[in-house]
């Protein structure tokens, strides 16, 4: 557990419409790169990740790994294939995710294994694992090839460690923090890391740029397990009570569980096992009757605090880029608040 954080800094940090205008040119030769690249004269691969391509999403991790990189005075073609092979290793996740959780709605669109089958997700999520090495190796960097090995083998290690804790009603905060940090956080500090590094920079600045992800990444998957007891549906752009359904026990109702009597704690313990999505309404209650929202995202903010401190006094290049990693960390939060 993290120590307390102070208030966030009035540090310059831009809206997120901003952030996107900063990054936008970097972004569409990512995109022009990504679409490229995942050509294959397997036709069924193509329409997969068409379908992926096309759901959109903001594509935070590569715009990361690209503000990074020009916070420190870096740009260029070796920073949007690595941005491109980010996404690719994001998405796979994301494909295997969805027919491991039997998802059938991501960002208000079917999933890949909704419309397609388990099998091709699966098999099309491989393929771009596989792509995203192929892109790495053409790079010719030893270090980023270790960087990228080890975080791939993280995530790995996480969705393993997410599945025995699922239907558990016994998951502890720092049990569901070990999840996250191995699930989500990983790559959003592997990117800015490997930012850091093609700038040049030394060891030191690109632990800082680690810190900052990390801790970012985990805001992130906080507030957006926040949504997932307190969002629009329509705006989720996903059901209501997936985690609840999925039997995943997350930071609000980790929270009310510790904070229930033995009565309600009996119930919540029977809703997580059963996975009893019915009873949406009964865990929400006792969430927020427990301060289960409240405290997650003071919990988010936290981190969030240590991801911008970590940009403190850091000597950059383009102060734009850095407010615009301010910015993504204060978005990052806000959507739960």
């Amino acid at each position: 557990m993290p120590p307390t954080a102070q208030a966030t800094p009035a540090s310059p940090a831009l809206p997120l419409p901003e952030v996107q205008a900063c990054a936008a040119a970097d972004m569409a030769a990512v995109d022009a790169l990504i679409r490229r690249r995942l050509a294959s004269d397997v036709v069924l691969v193509n329409q997969v990740a068409e379908h992926i391509v096309a759901g959109g999403g903001k594509r935070l991790r590569p715009m990361l790994l690209l503000l990074a990189a020009r916070a420190l005075g870096h740009q260029g073609p070796d920073a949007h294939q690595l941005a491109a092979v980010v996404e690719f290793i994001h998405t796979s996740t994301l494909l295997h995710d969805d027919v491991v959780d039997e998802s059938d709605l991501r960002r208000g669109r079917s999933t890949a294994n909704a419309v397609f089958g388990n099998a091709a997700s699966v098999l099309v999520g491989d393929f771009l694992y596989s792509r995203s090495f192929q892109l790495m190796v053409e790079l010719g960097s030893m270090r980023v090839q270790e960087i990228l090995a080890d975080t791939t083998n993280r995530i790995a290690e996480g969705e393993v460690l997410q599945l025995l804790h699922v239907r558990n009603p016994d998951v502890d905060e720092a049990a569901y923090l070990r999840v996250i940090e191995r699930k989500t956080a990983i790559l959003f500090a592997a990117a800015t890391r490997l930012g850091a590094l093609l700038a040049g920079a030394d060891e030191a600045t690109q632990q800082r740029l680690h810190d900052y992800g990390l801790n970012l990444g985990i805001a992130f998957q906080i507030a957006d397990d926040v949504l997932d007891y307190s969002a629009d549906e329509a705006a989720l752009g996903k059901h209501l009570g997936d985690d609840l359904a999925e039997g995943k026990m997350t930071l609000p109702l980790i929270h009310a569980m510790a904070h229930a009597d033995e009565a309600l704690r009996a119930r919540l313990r029977t809703i997580v096992e059963a996975g009893d999505v019915a009873a949406l309404d009964e865990a929400i209650t006792a969430i927020r009757a427990s301060g289960g929202l409240e405290y997650s995202i003071q919990r988010a903010r936290e981190y969030a605090a240590l991801a911008e401190a970590a940009l403190d006094g850091l000597e950059a290049s383009d102060a734009e880029a850095i407010a615009a990693l301010r910015g993504l960390v204060r978005h990052a939060v806000d959507r739960g608040a």
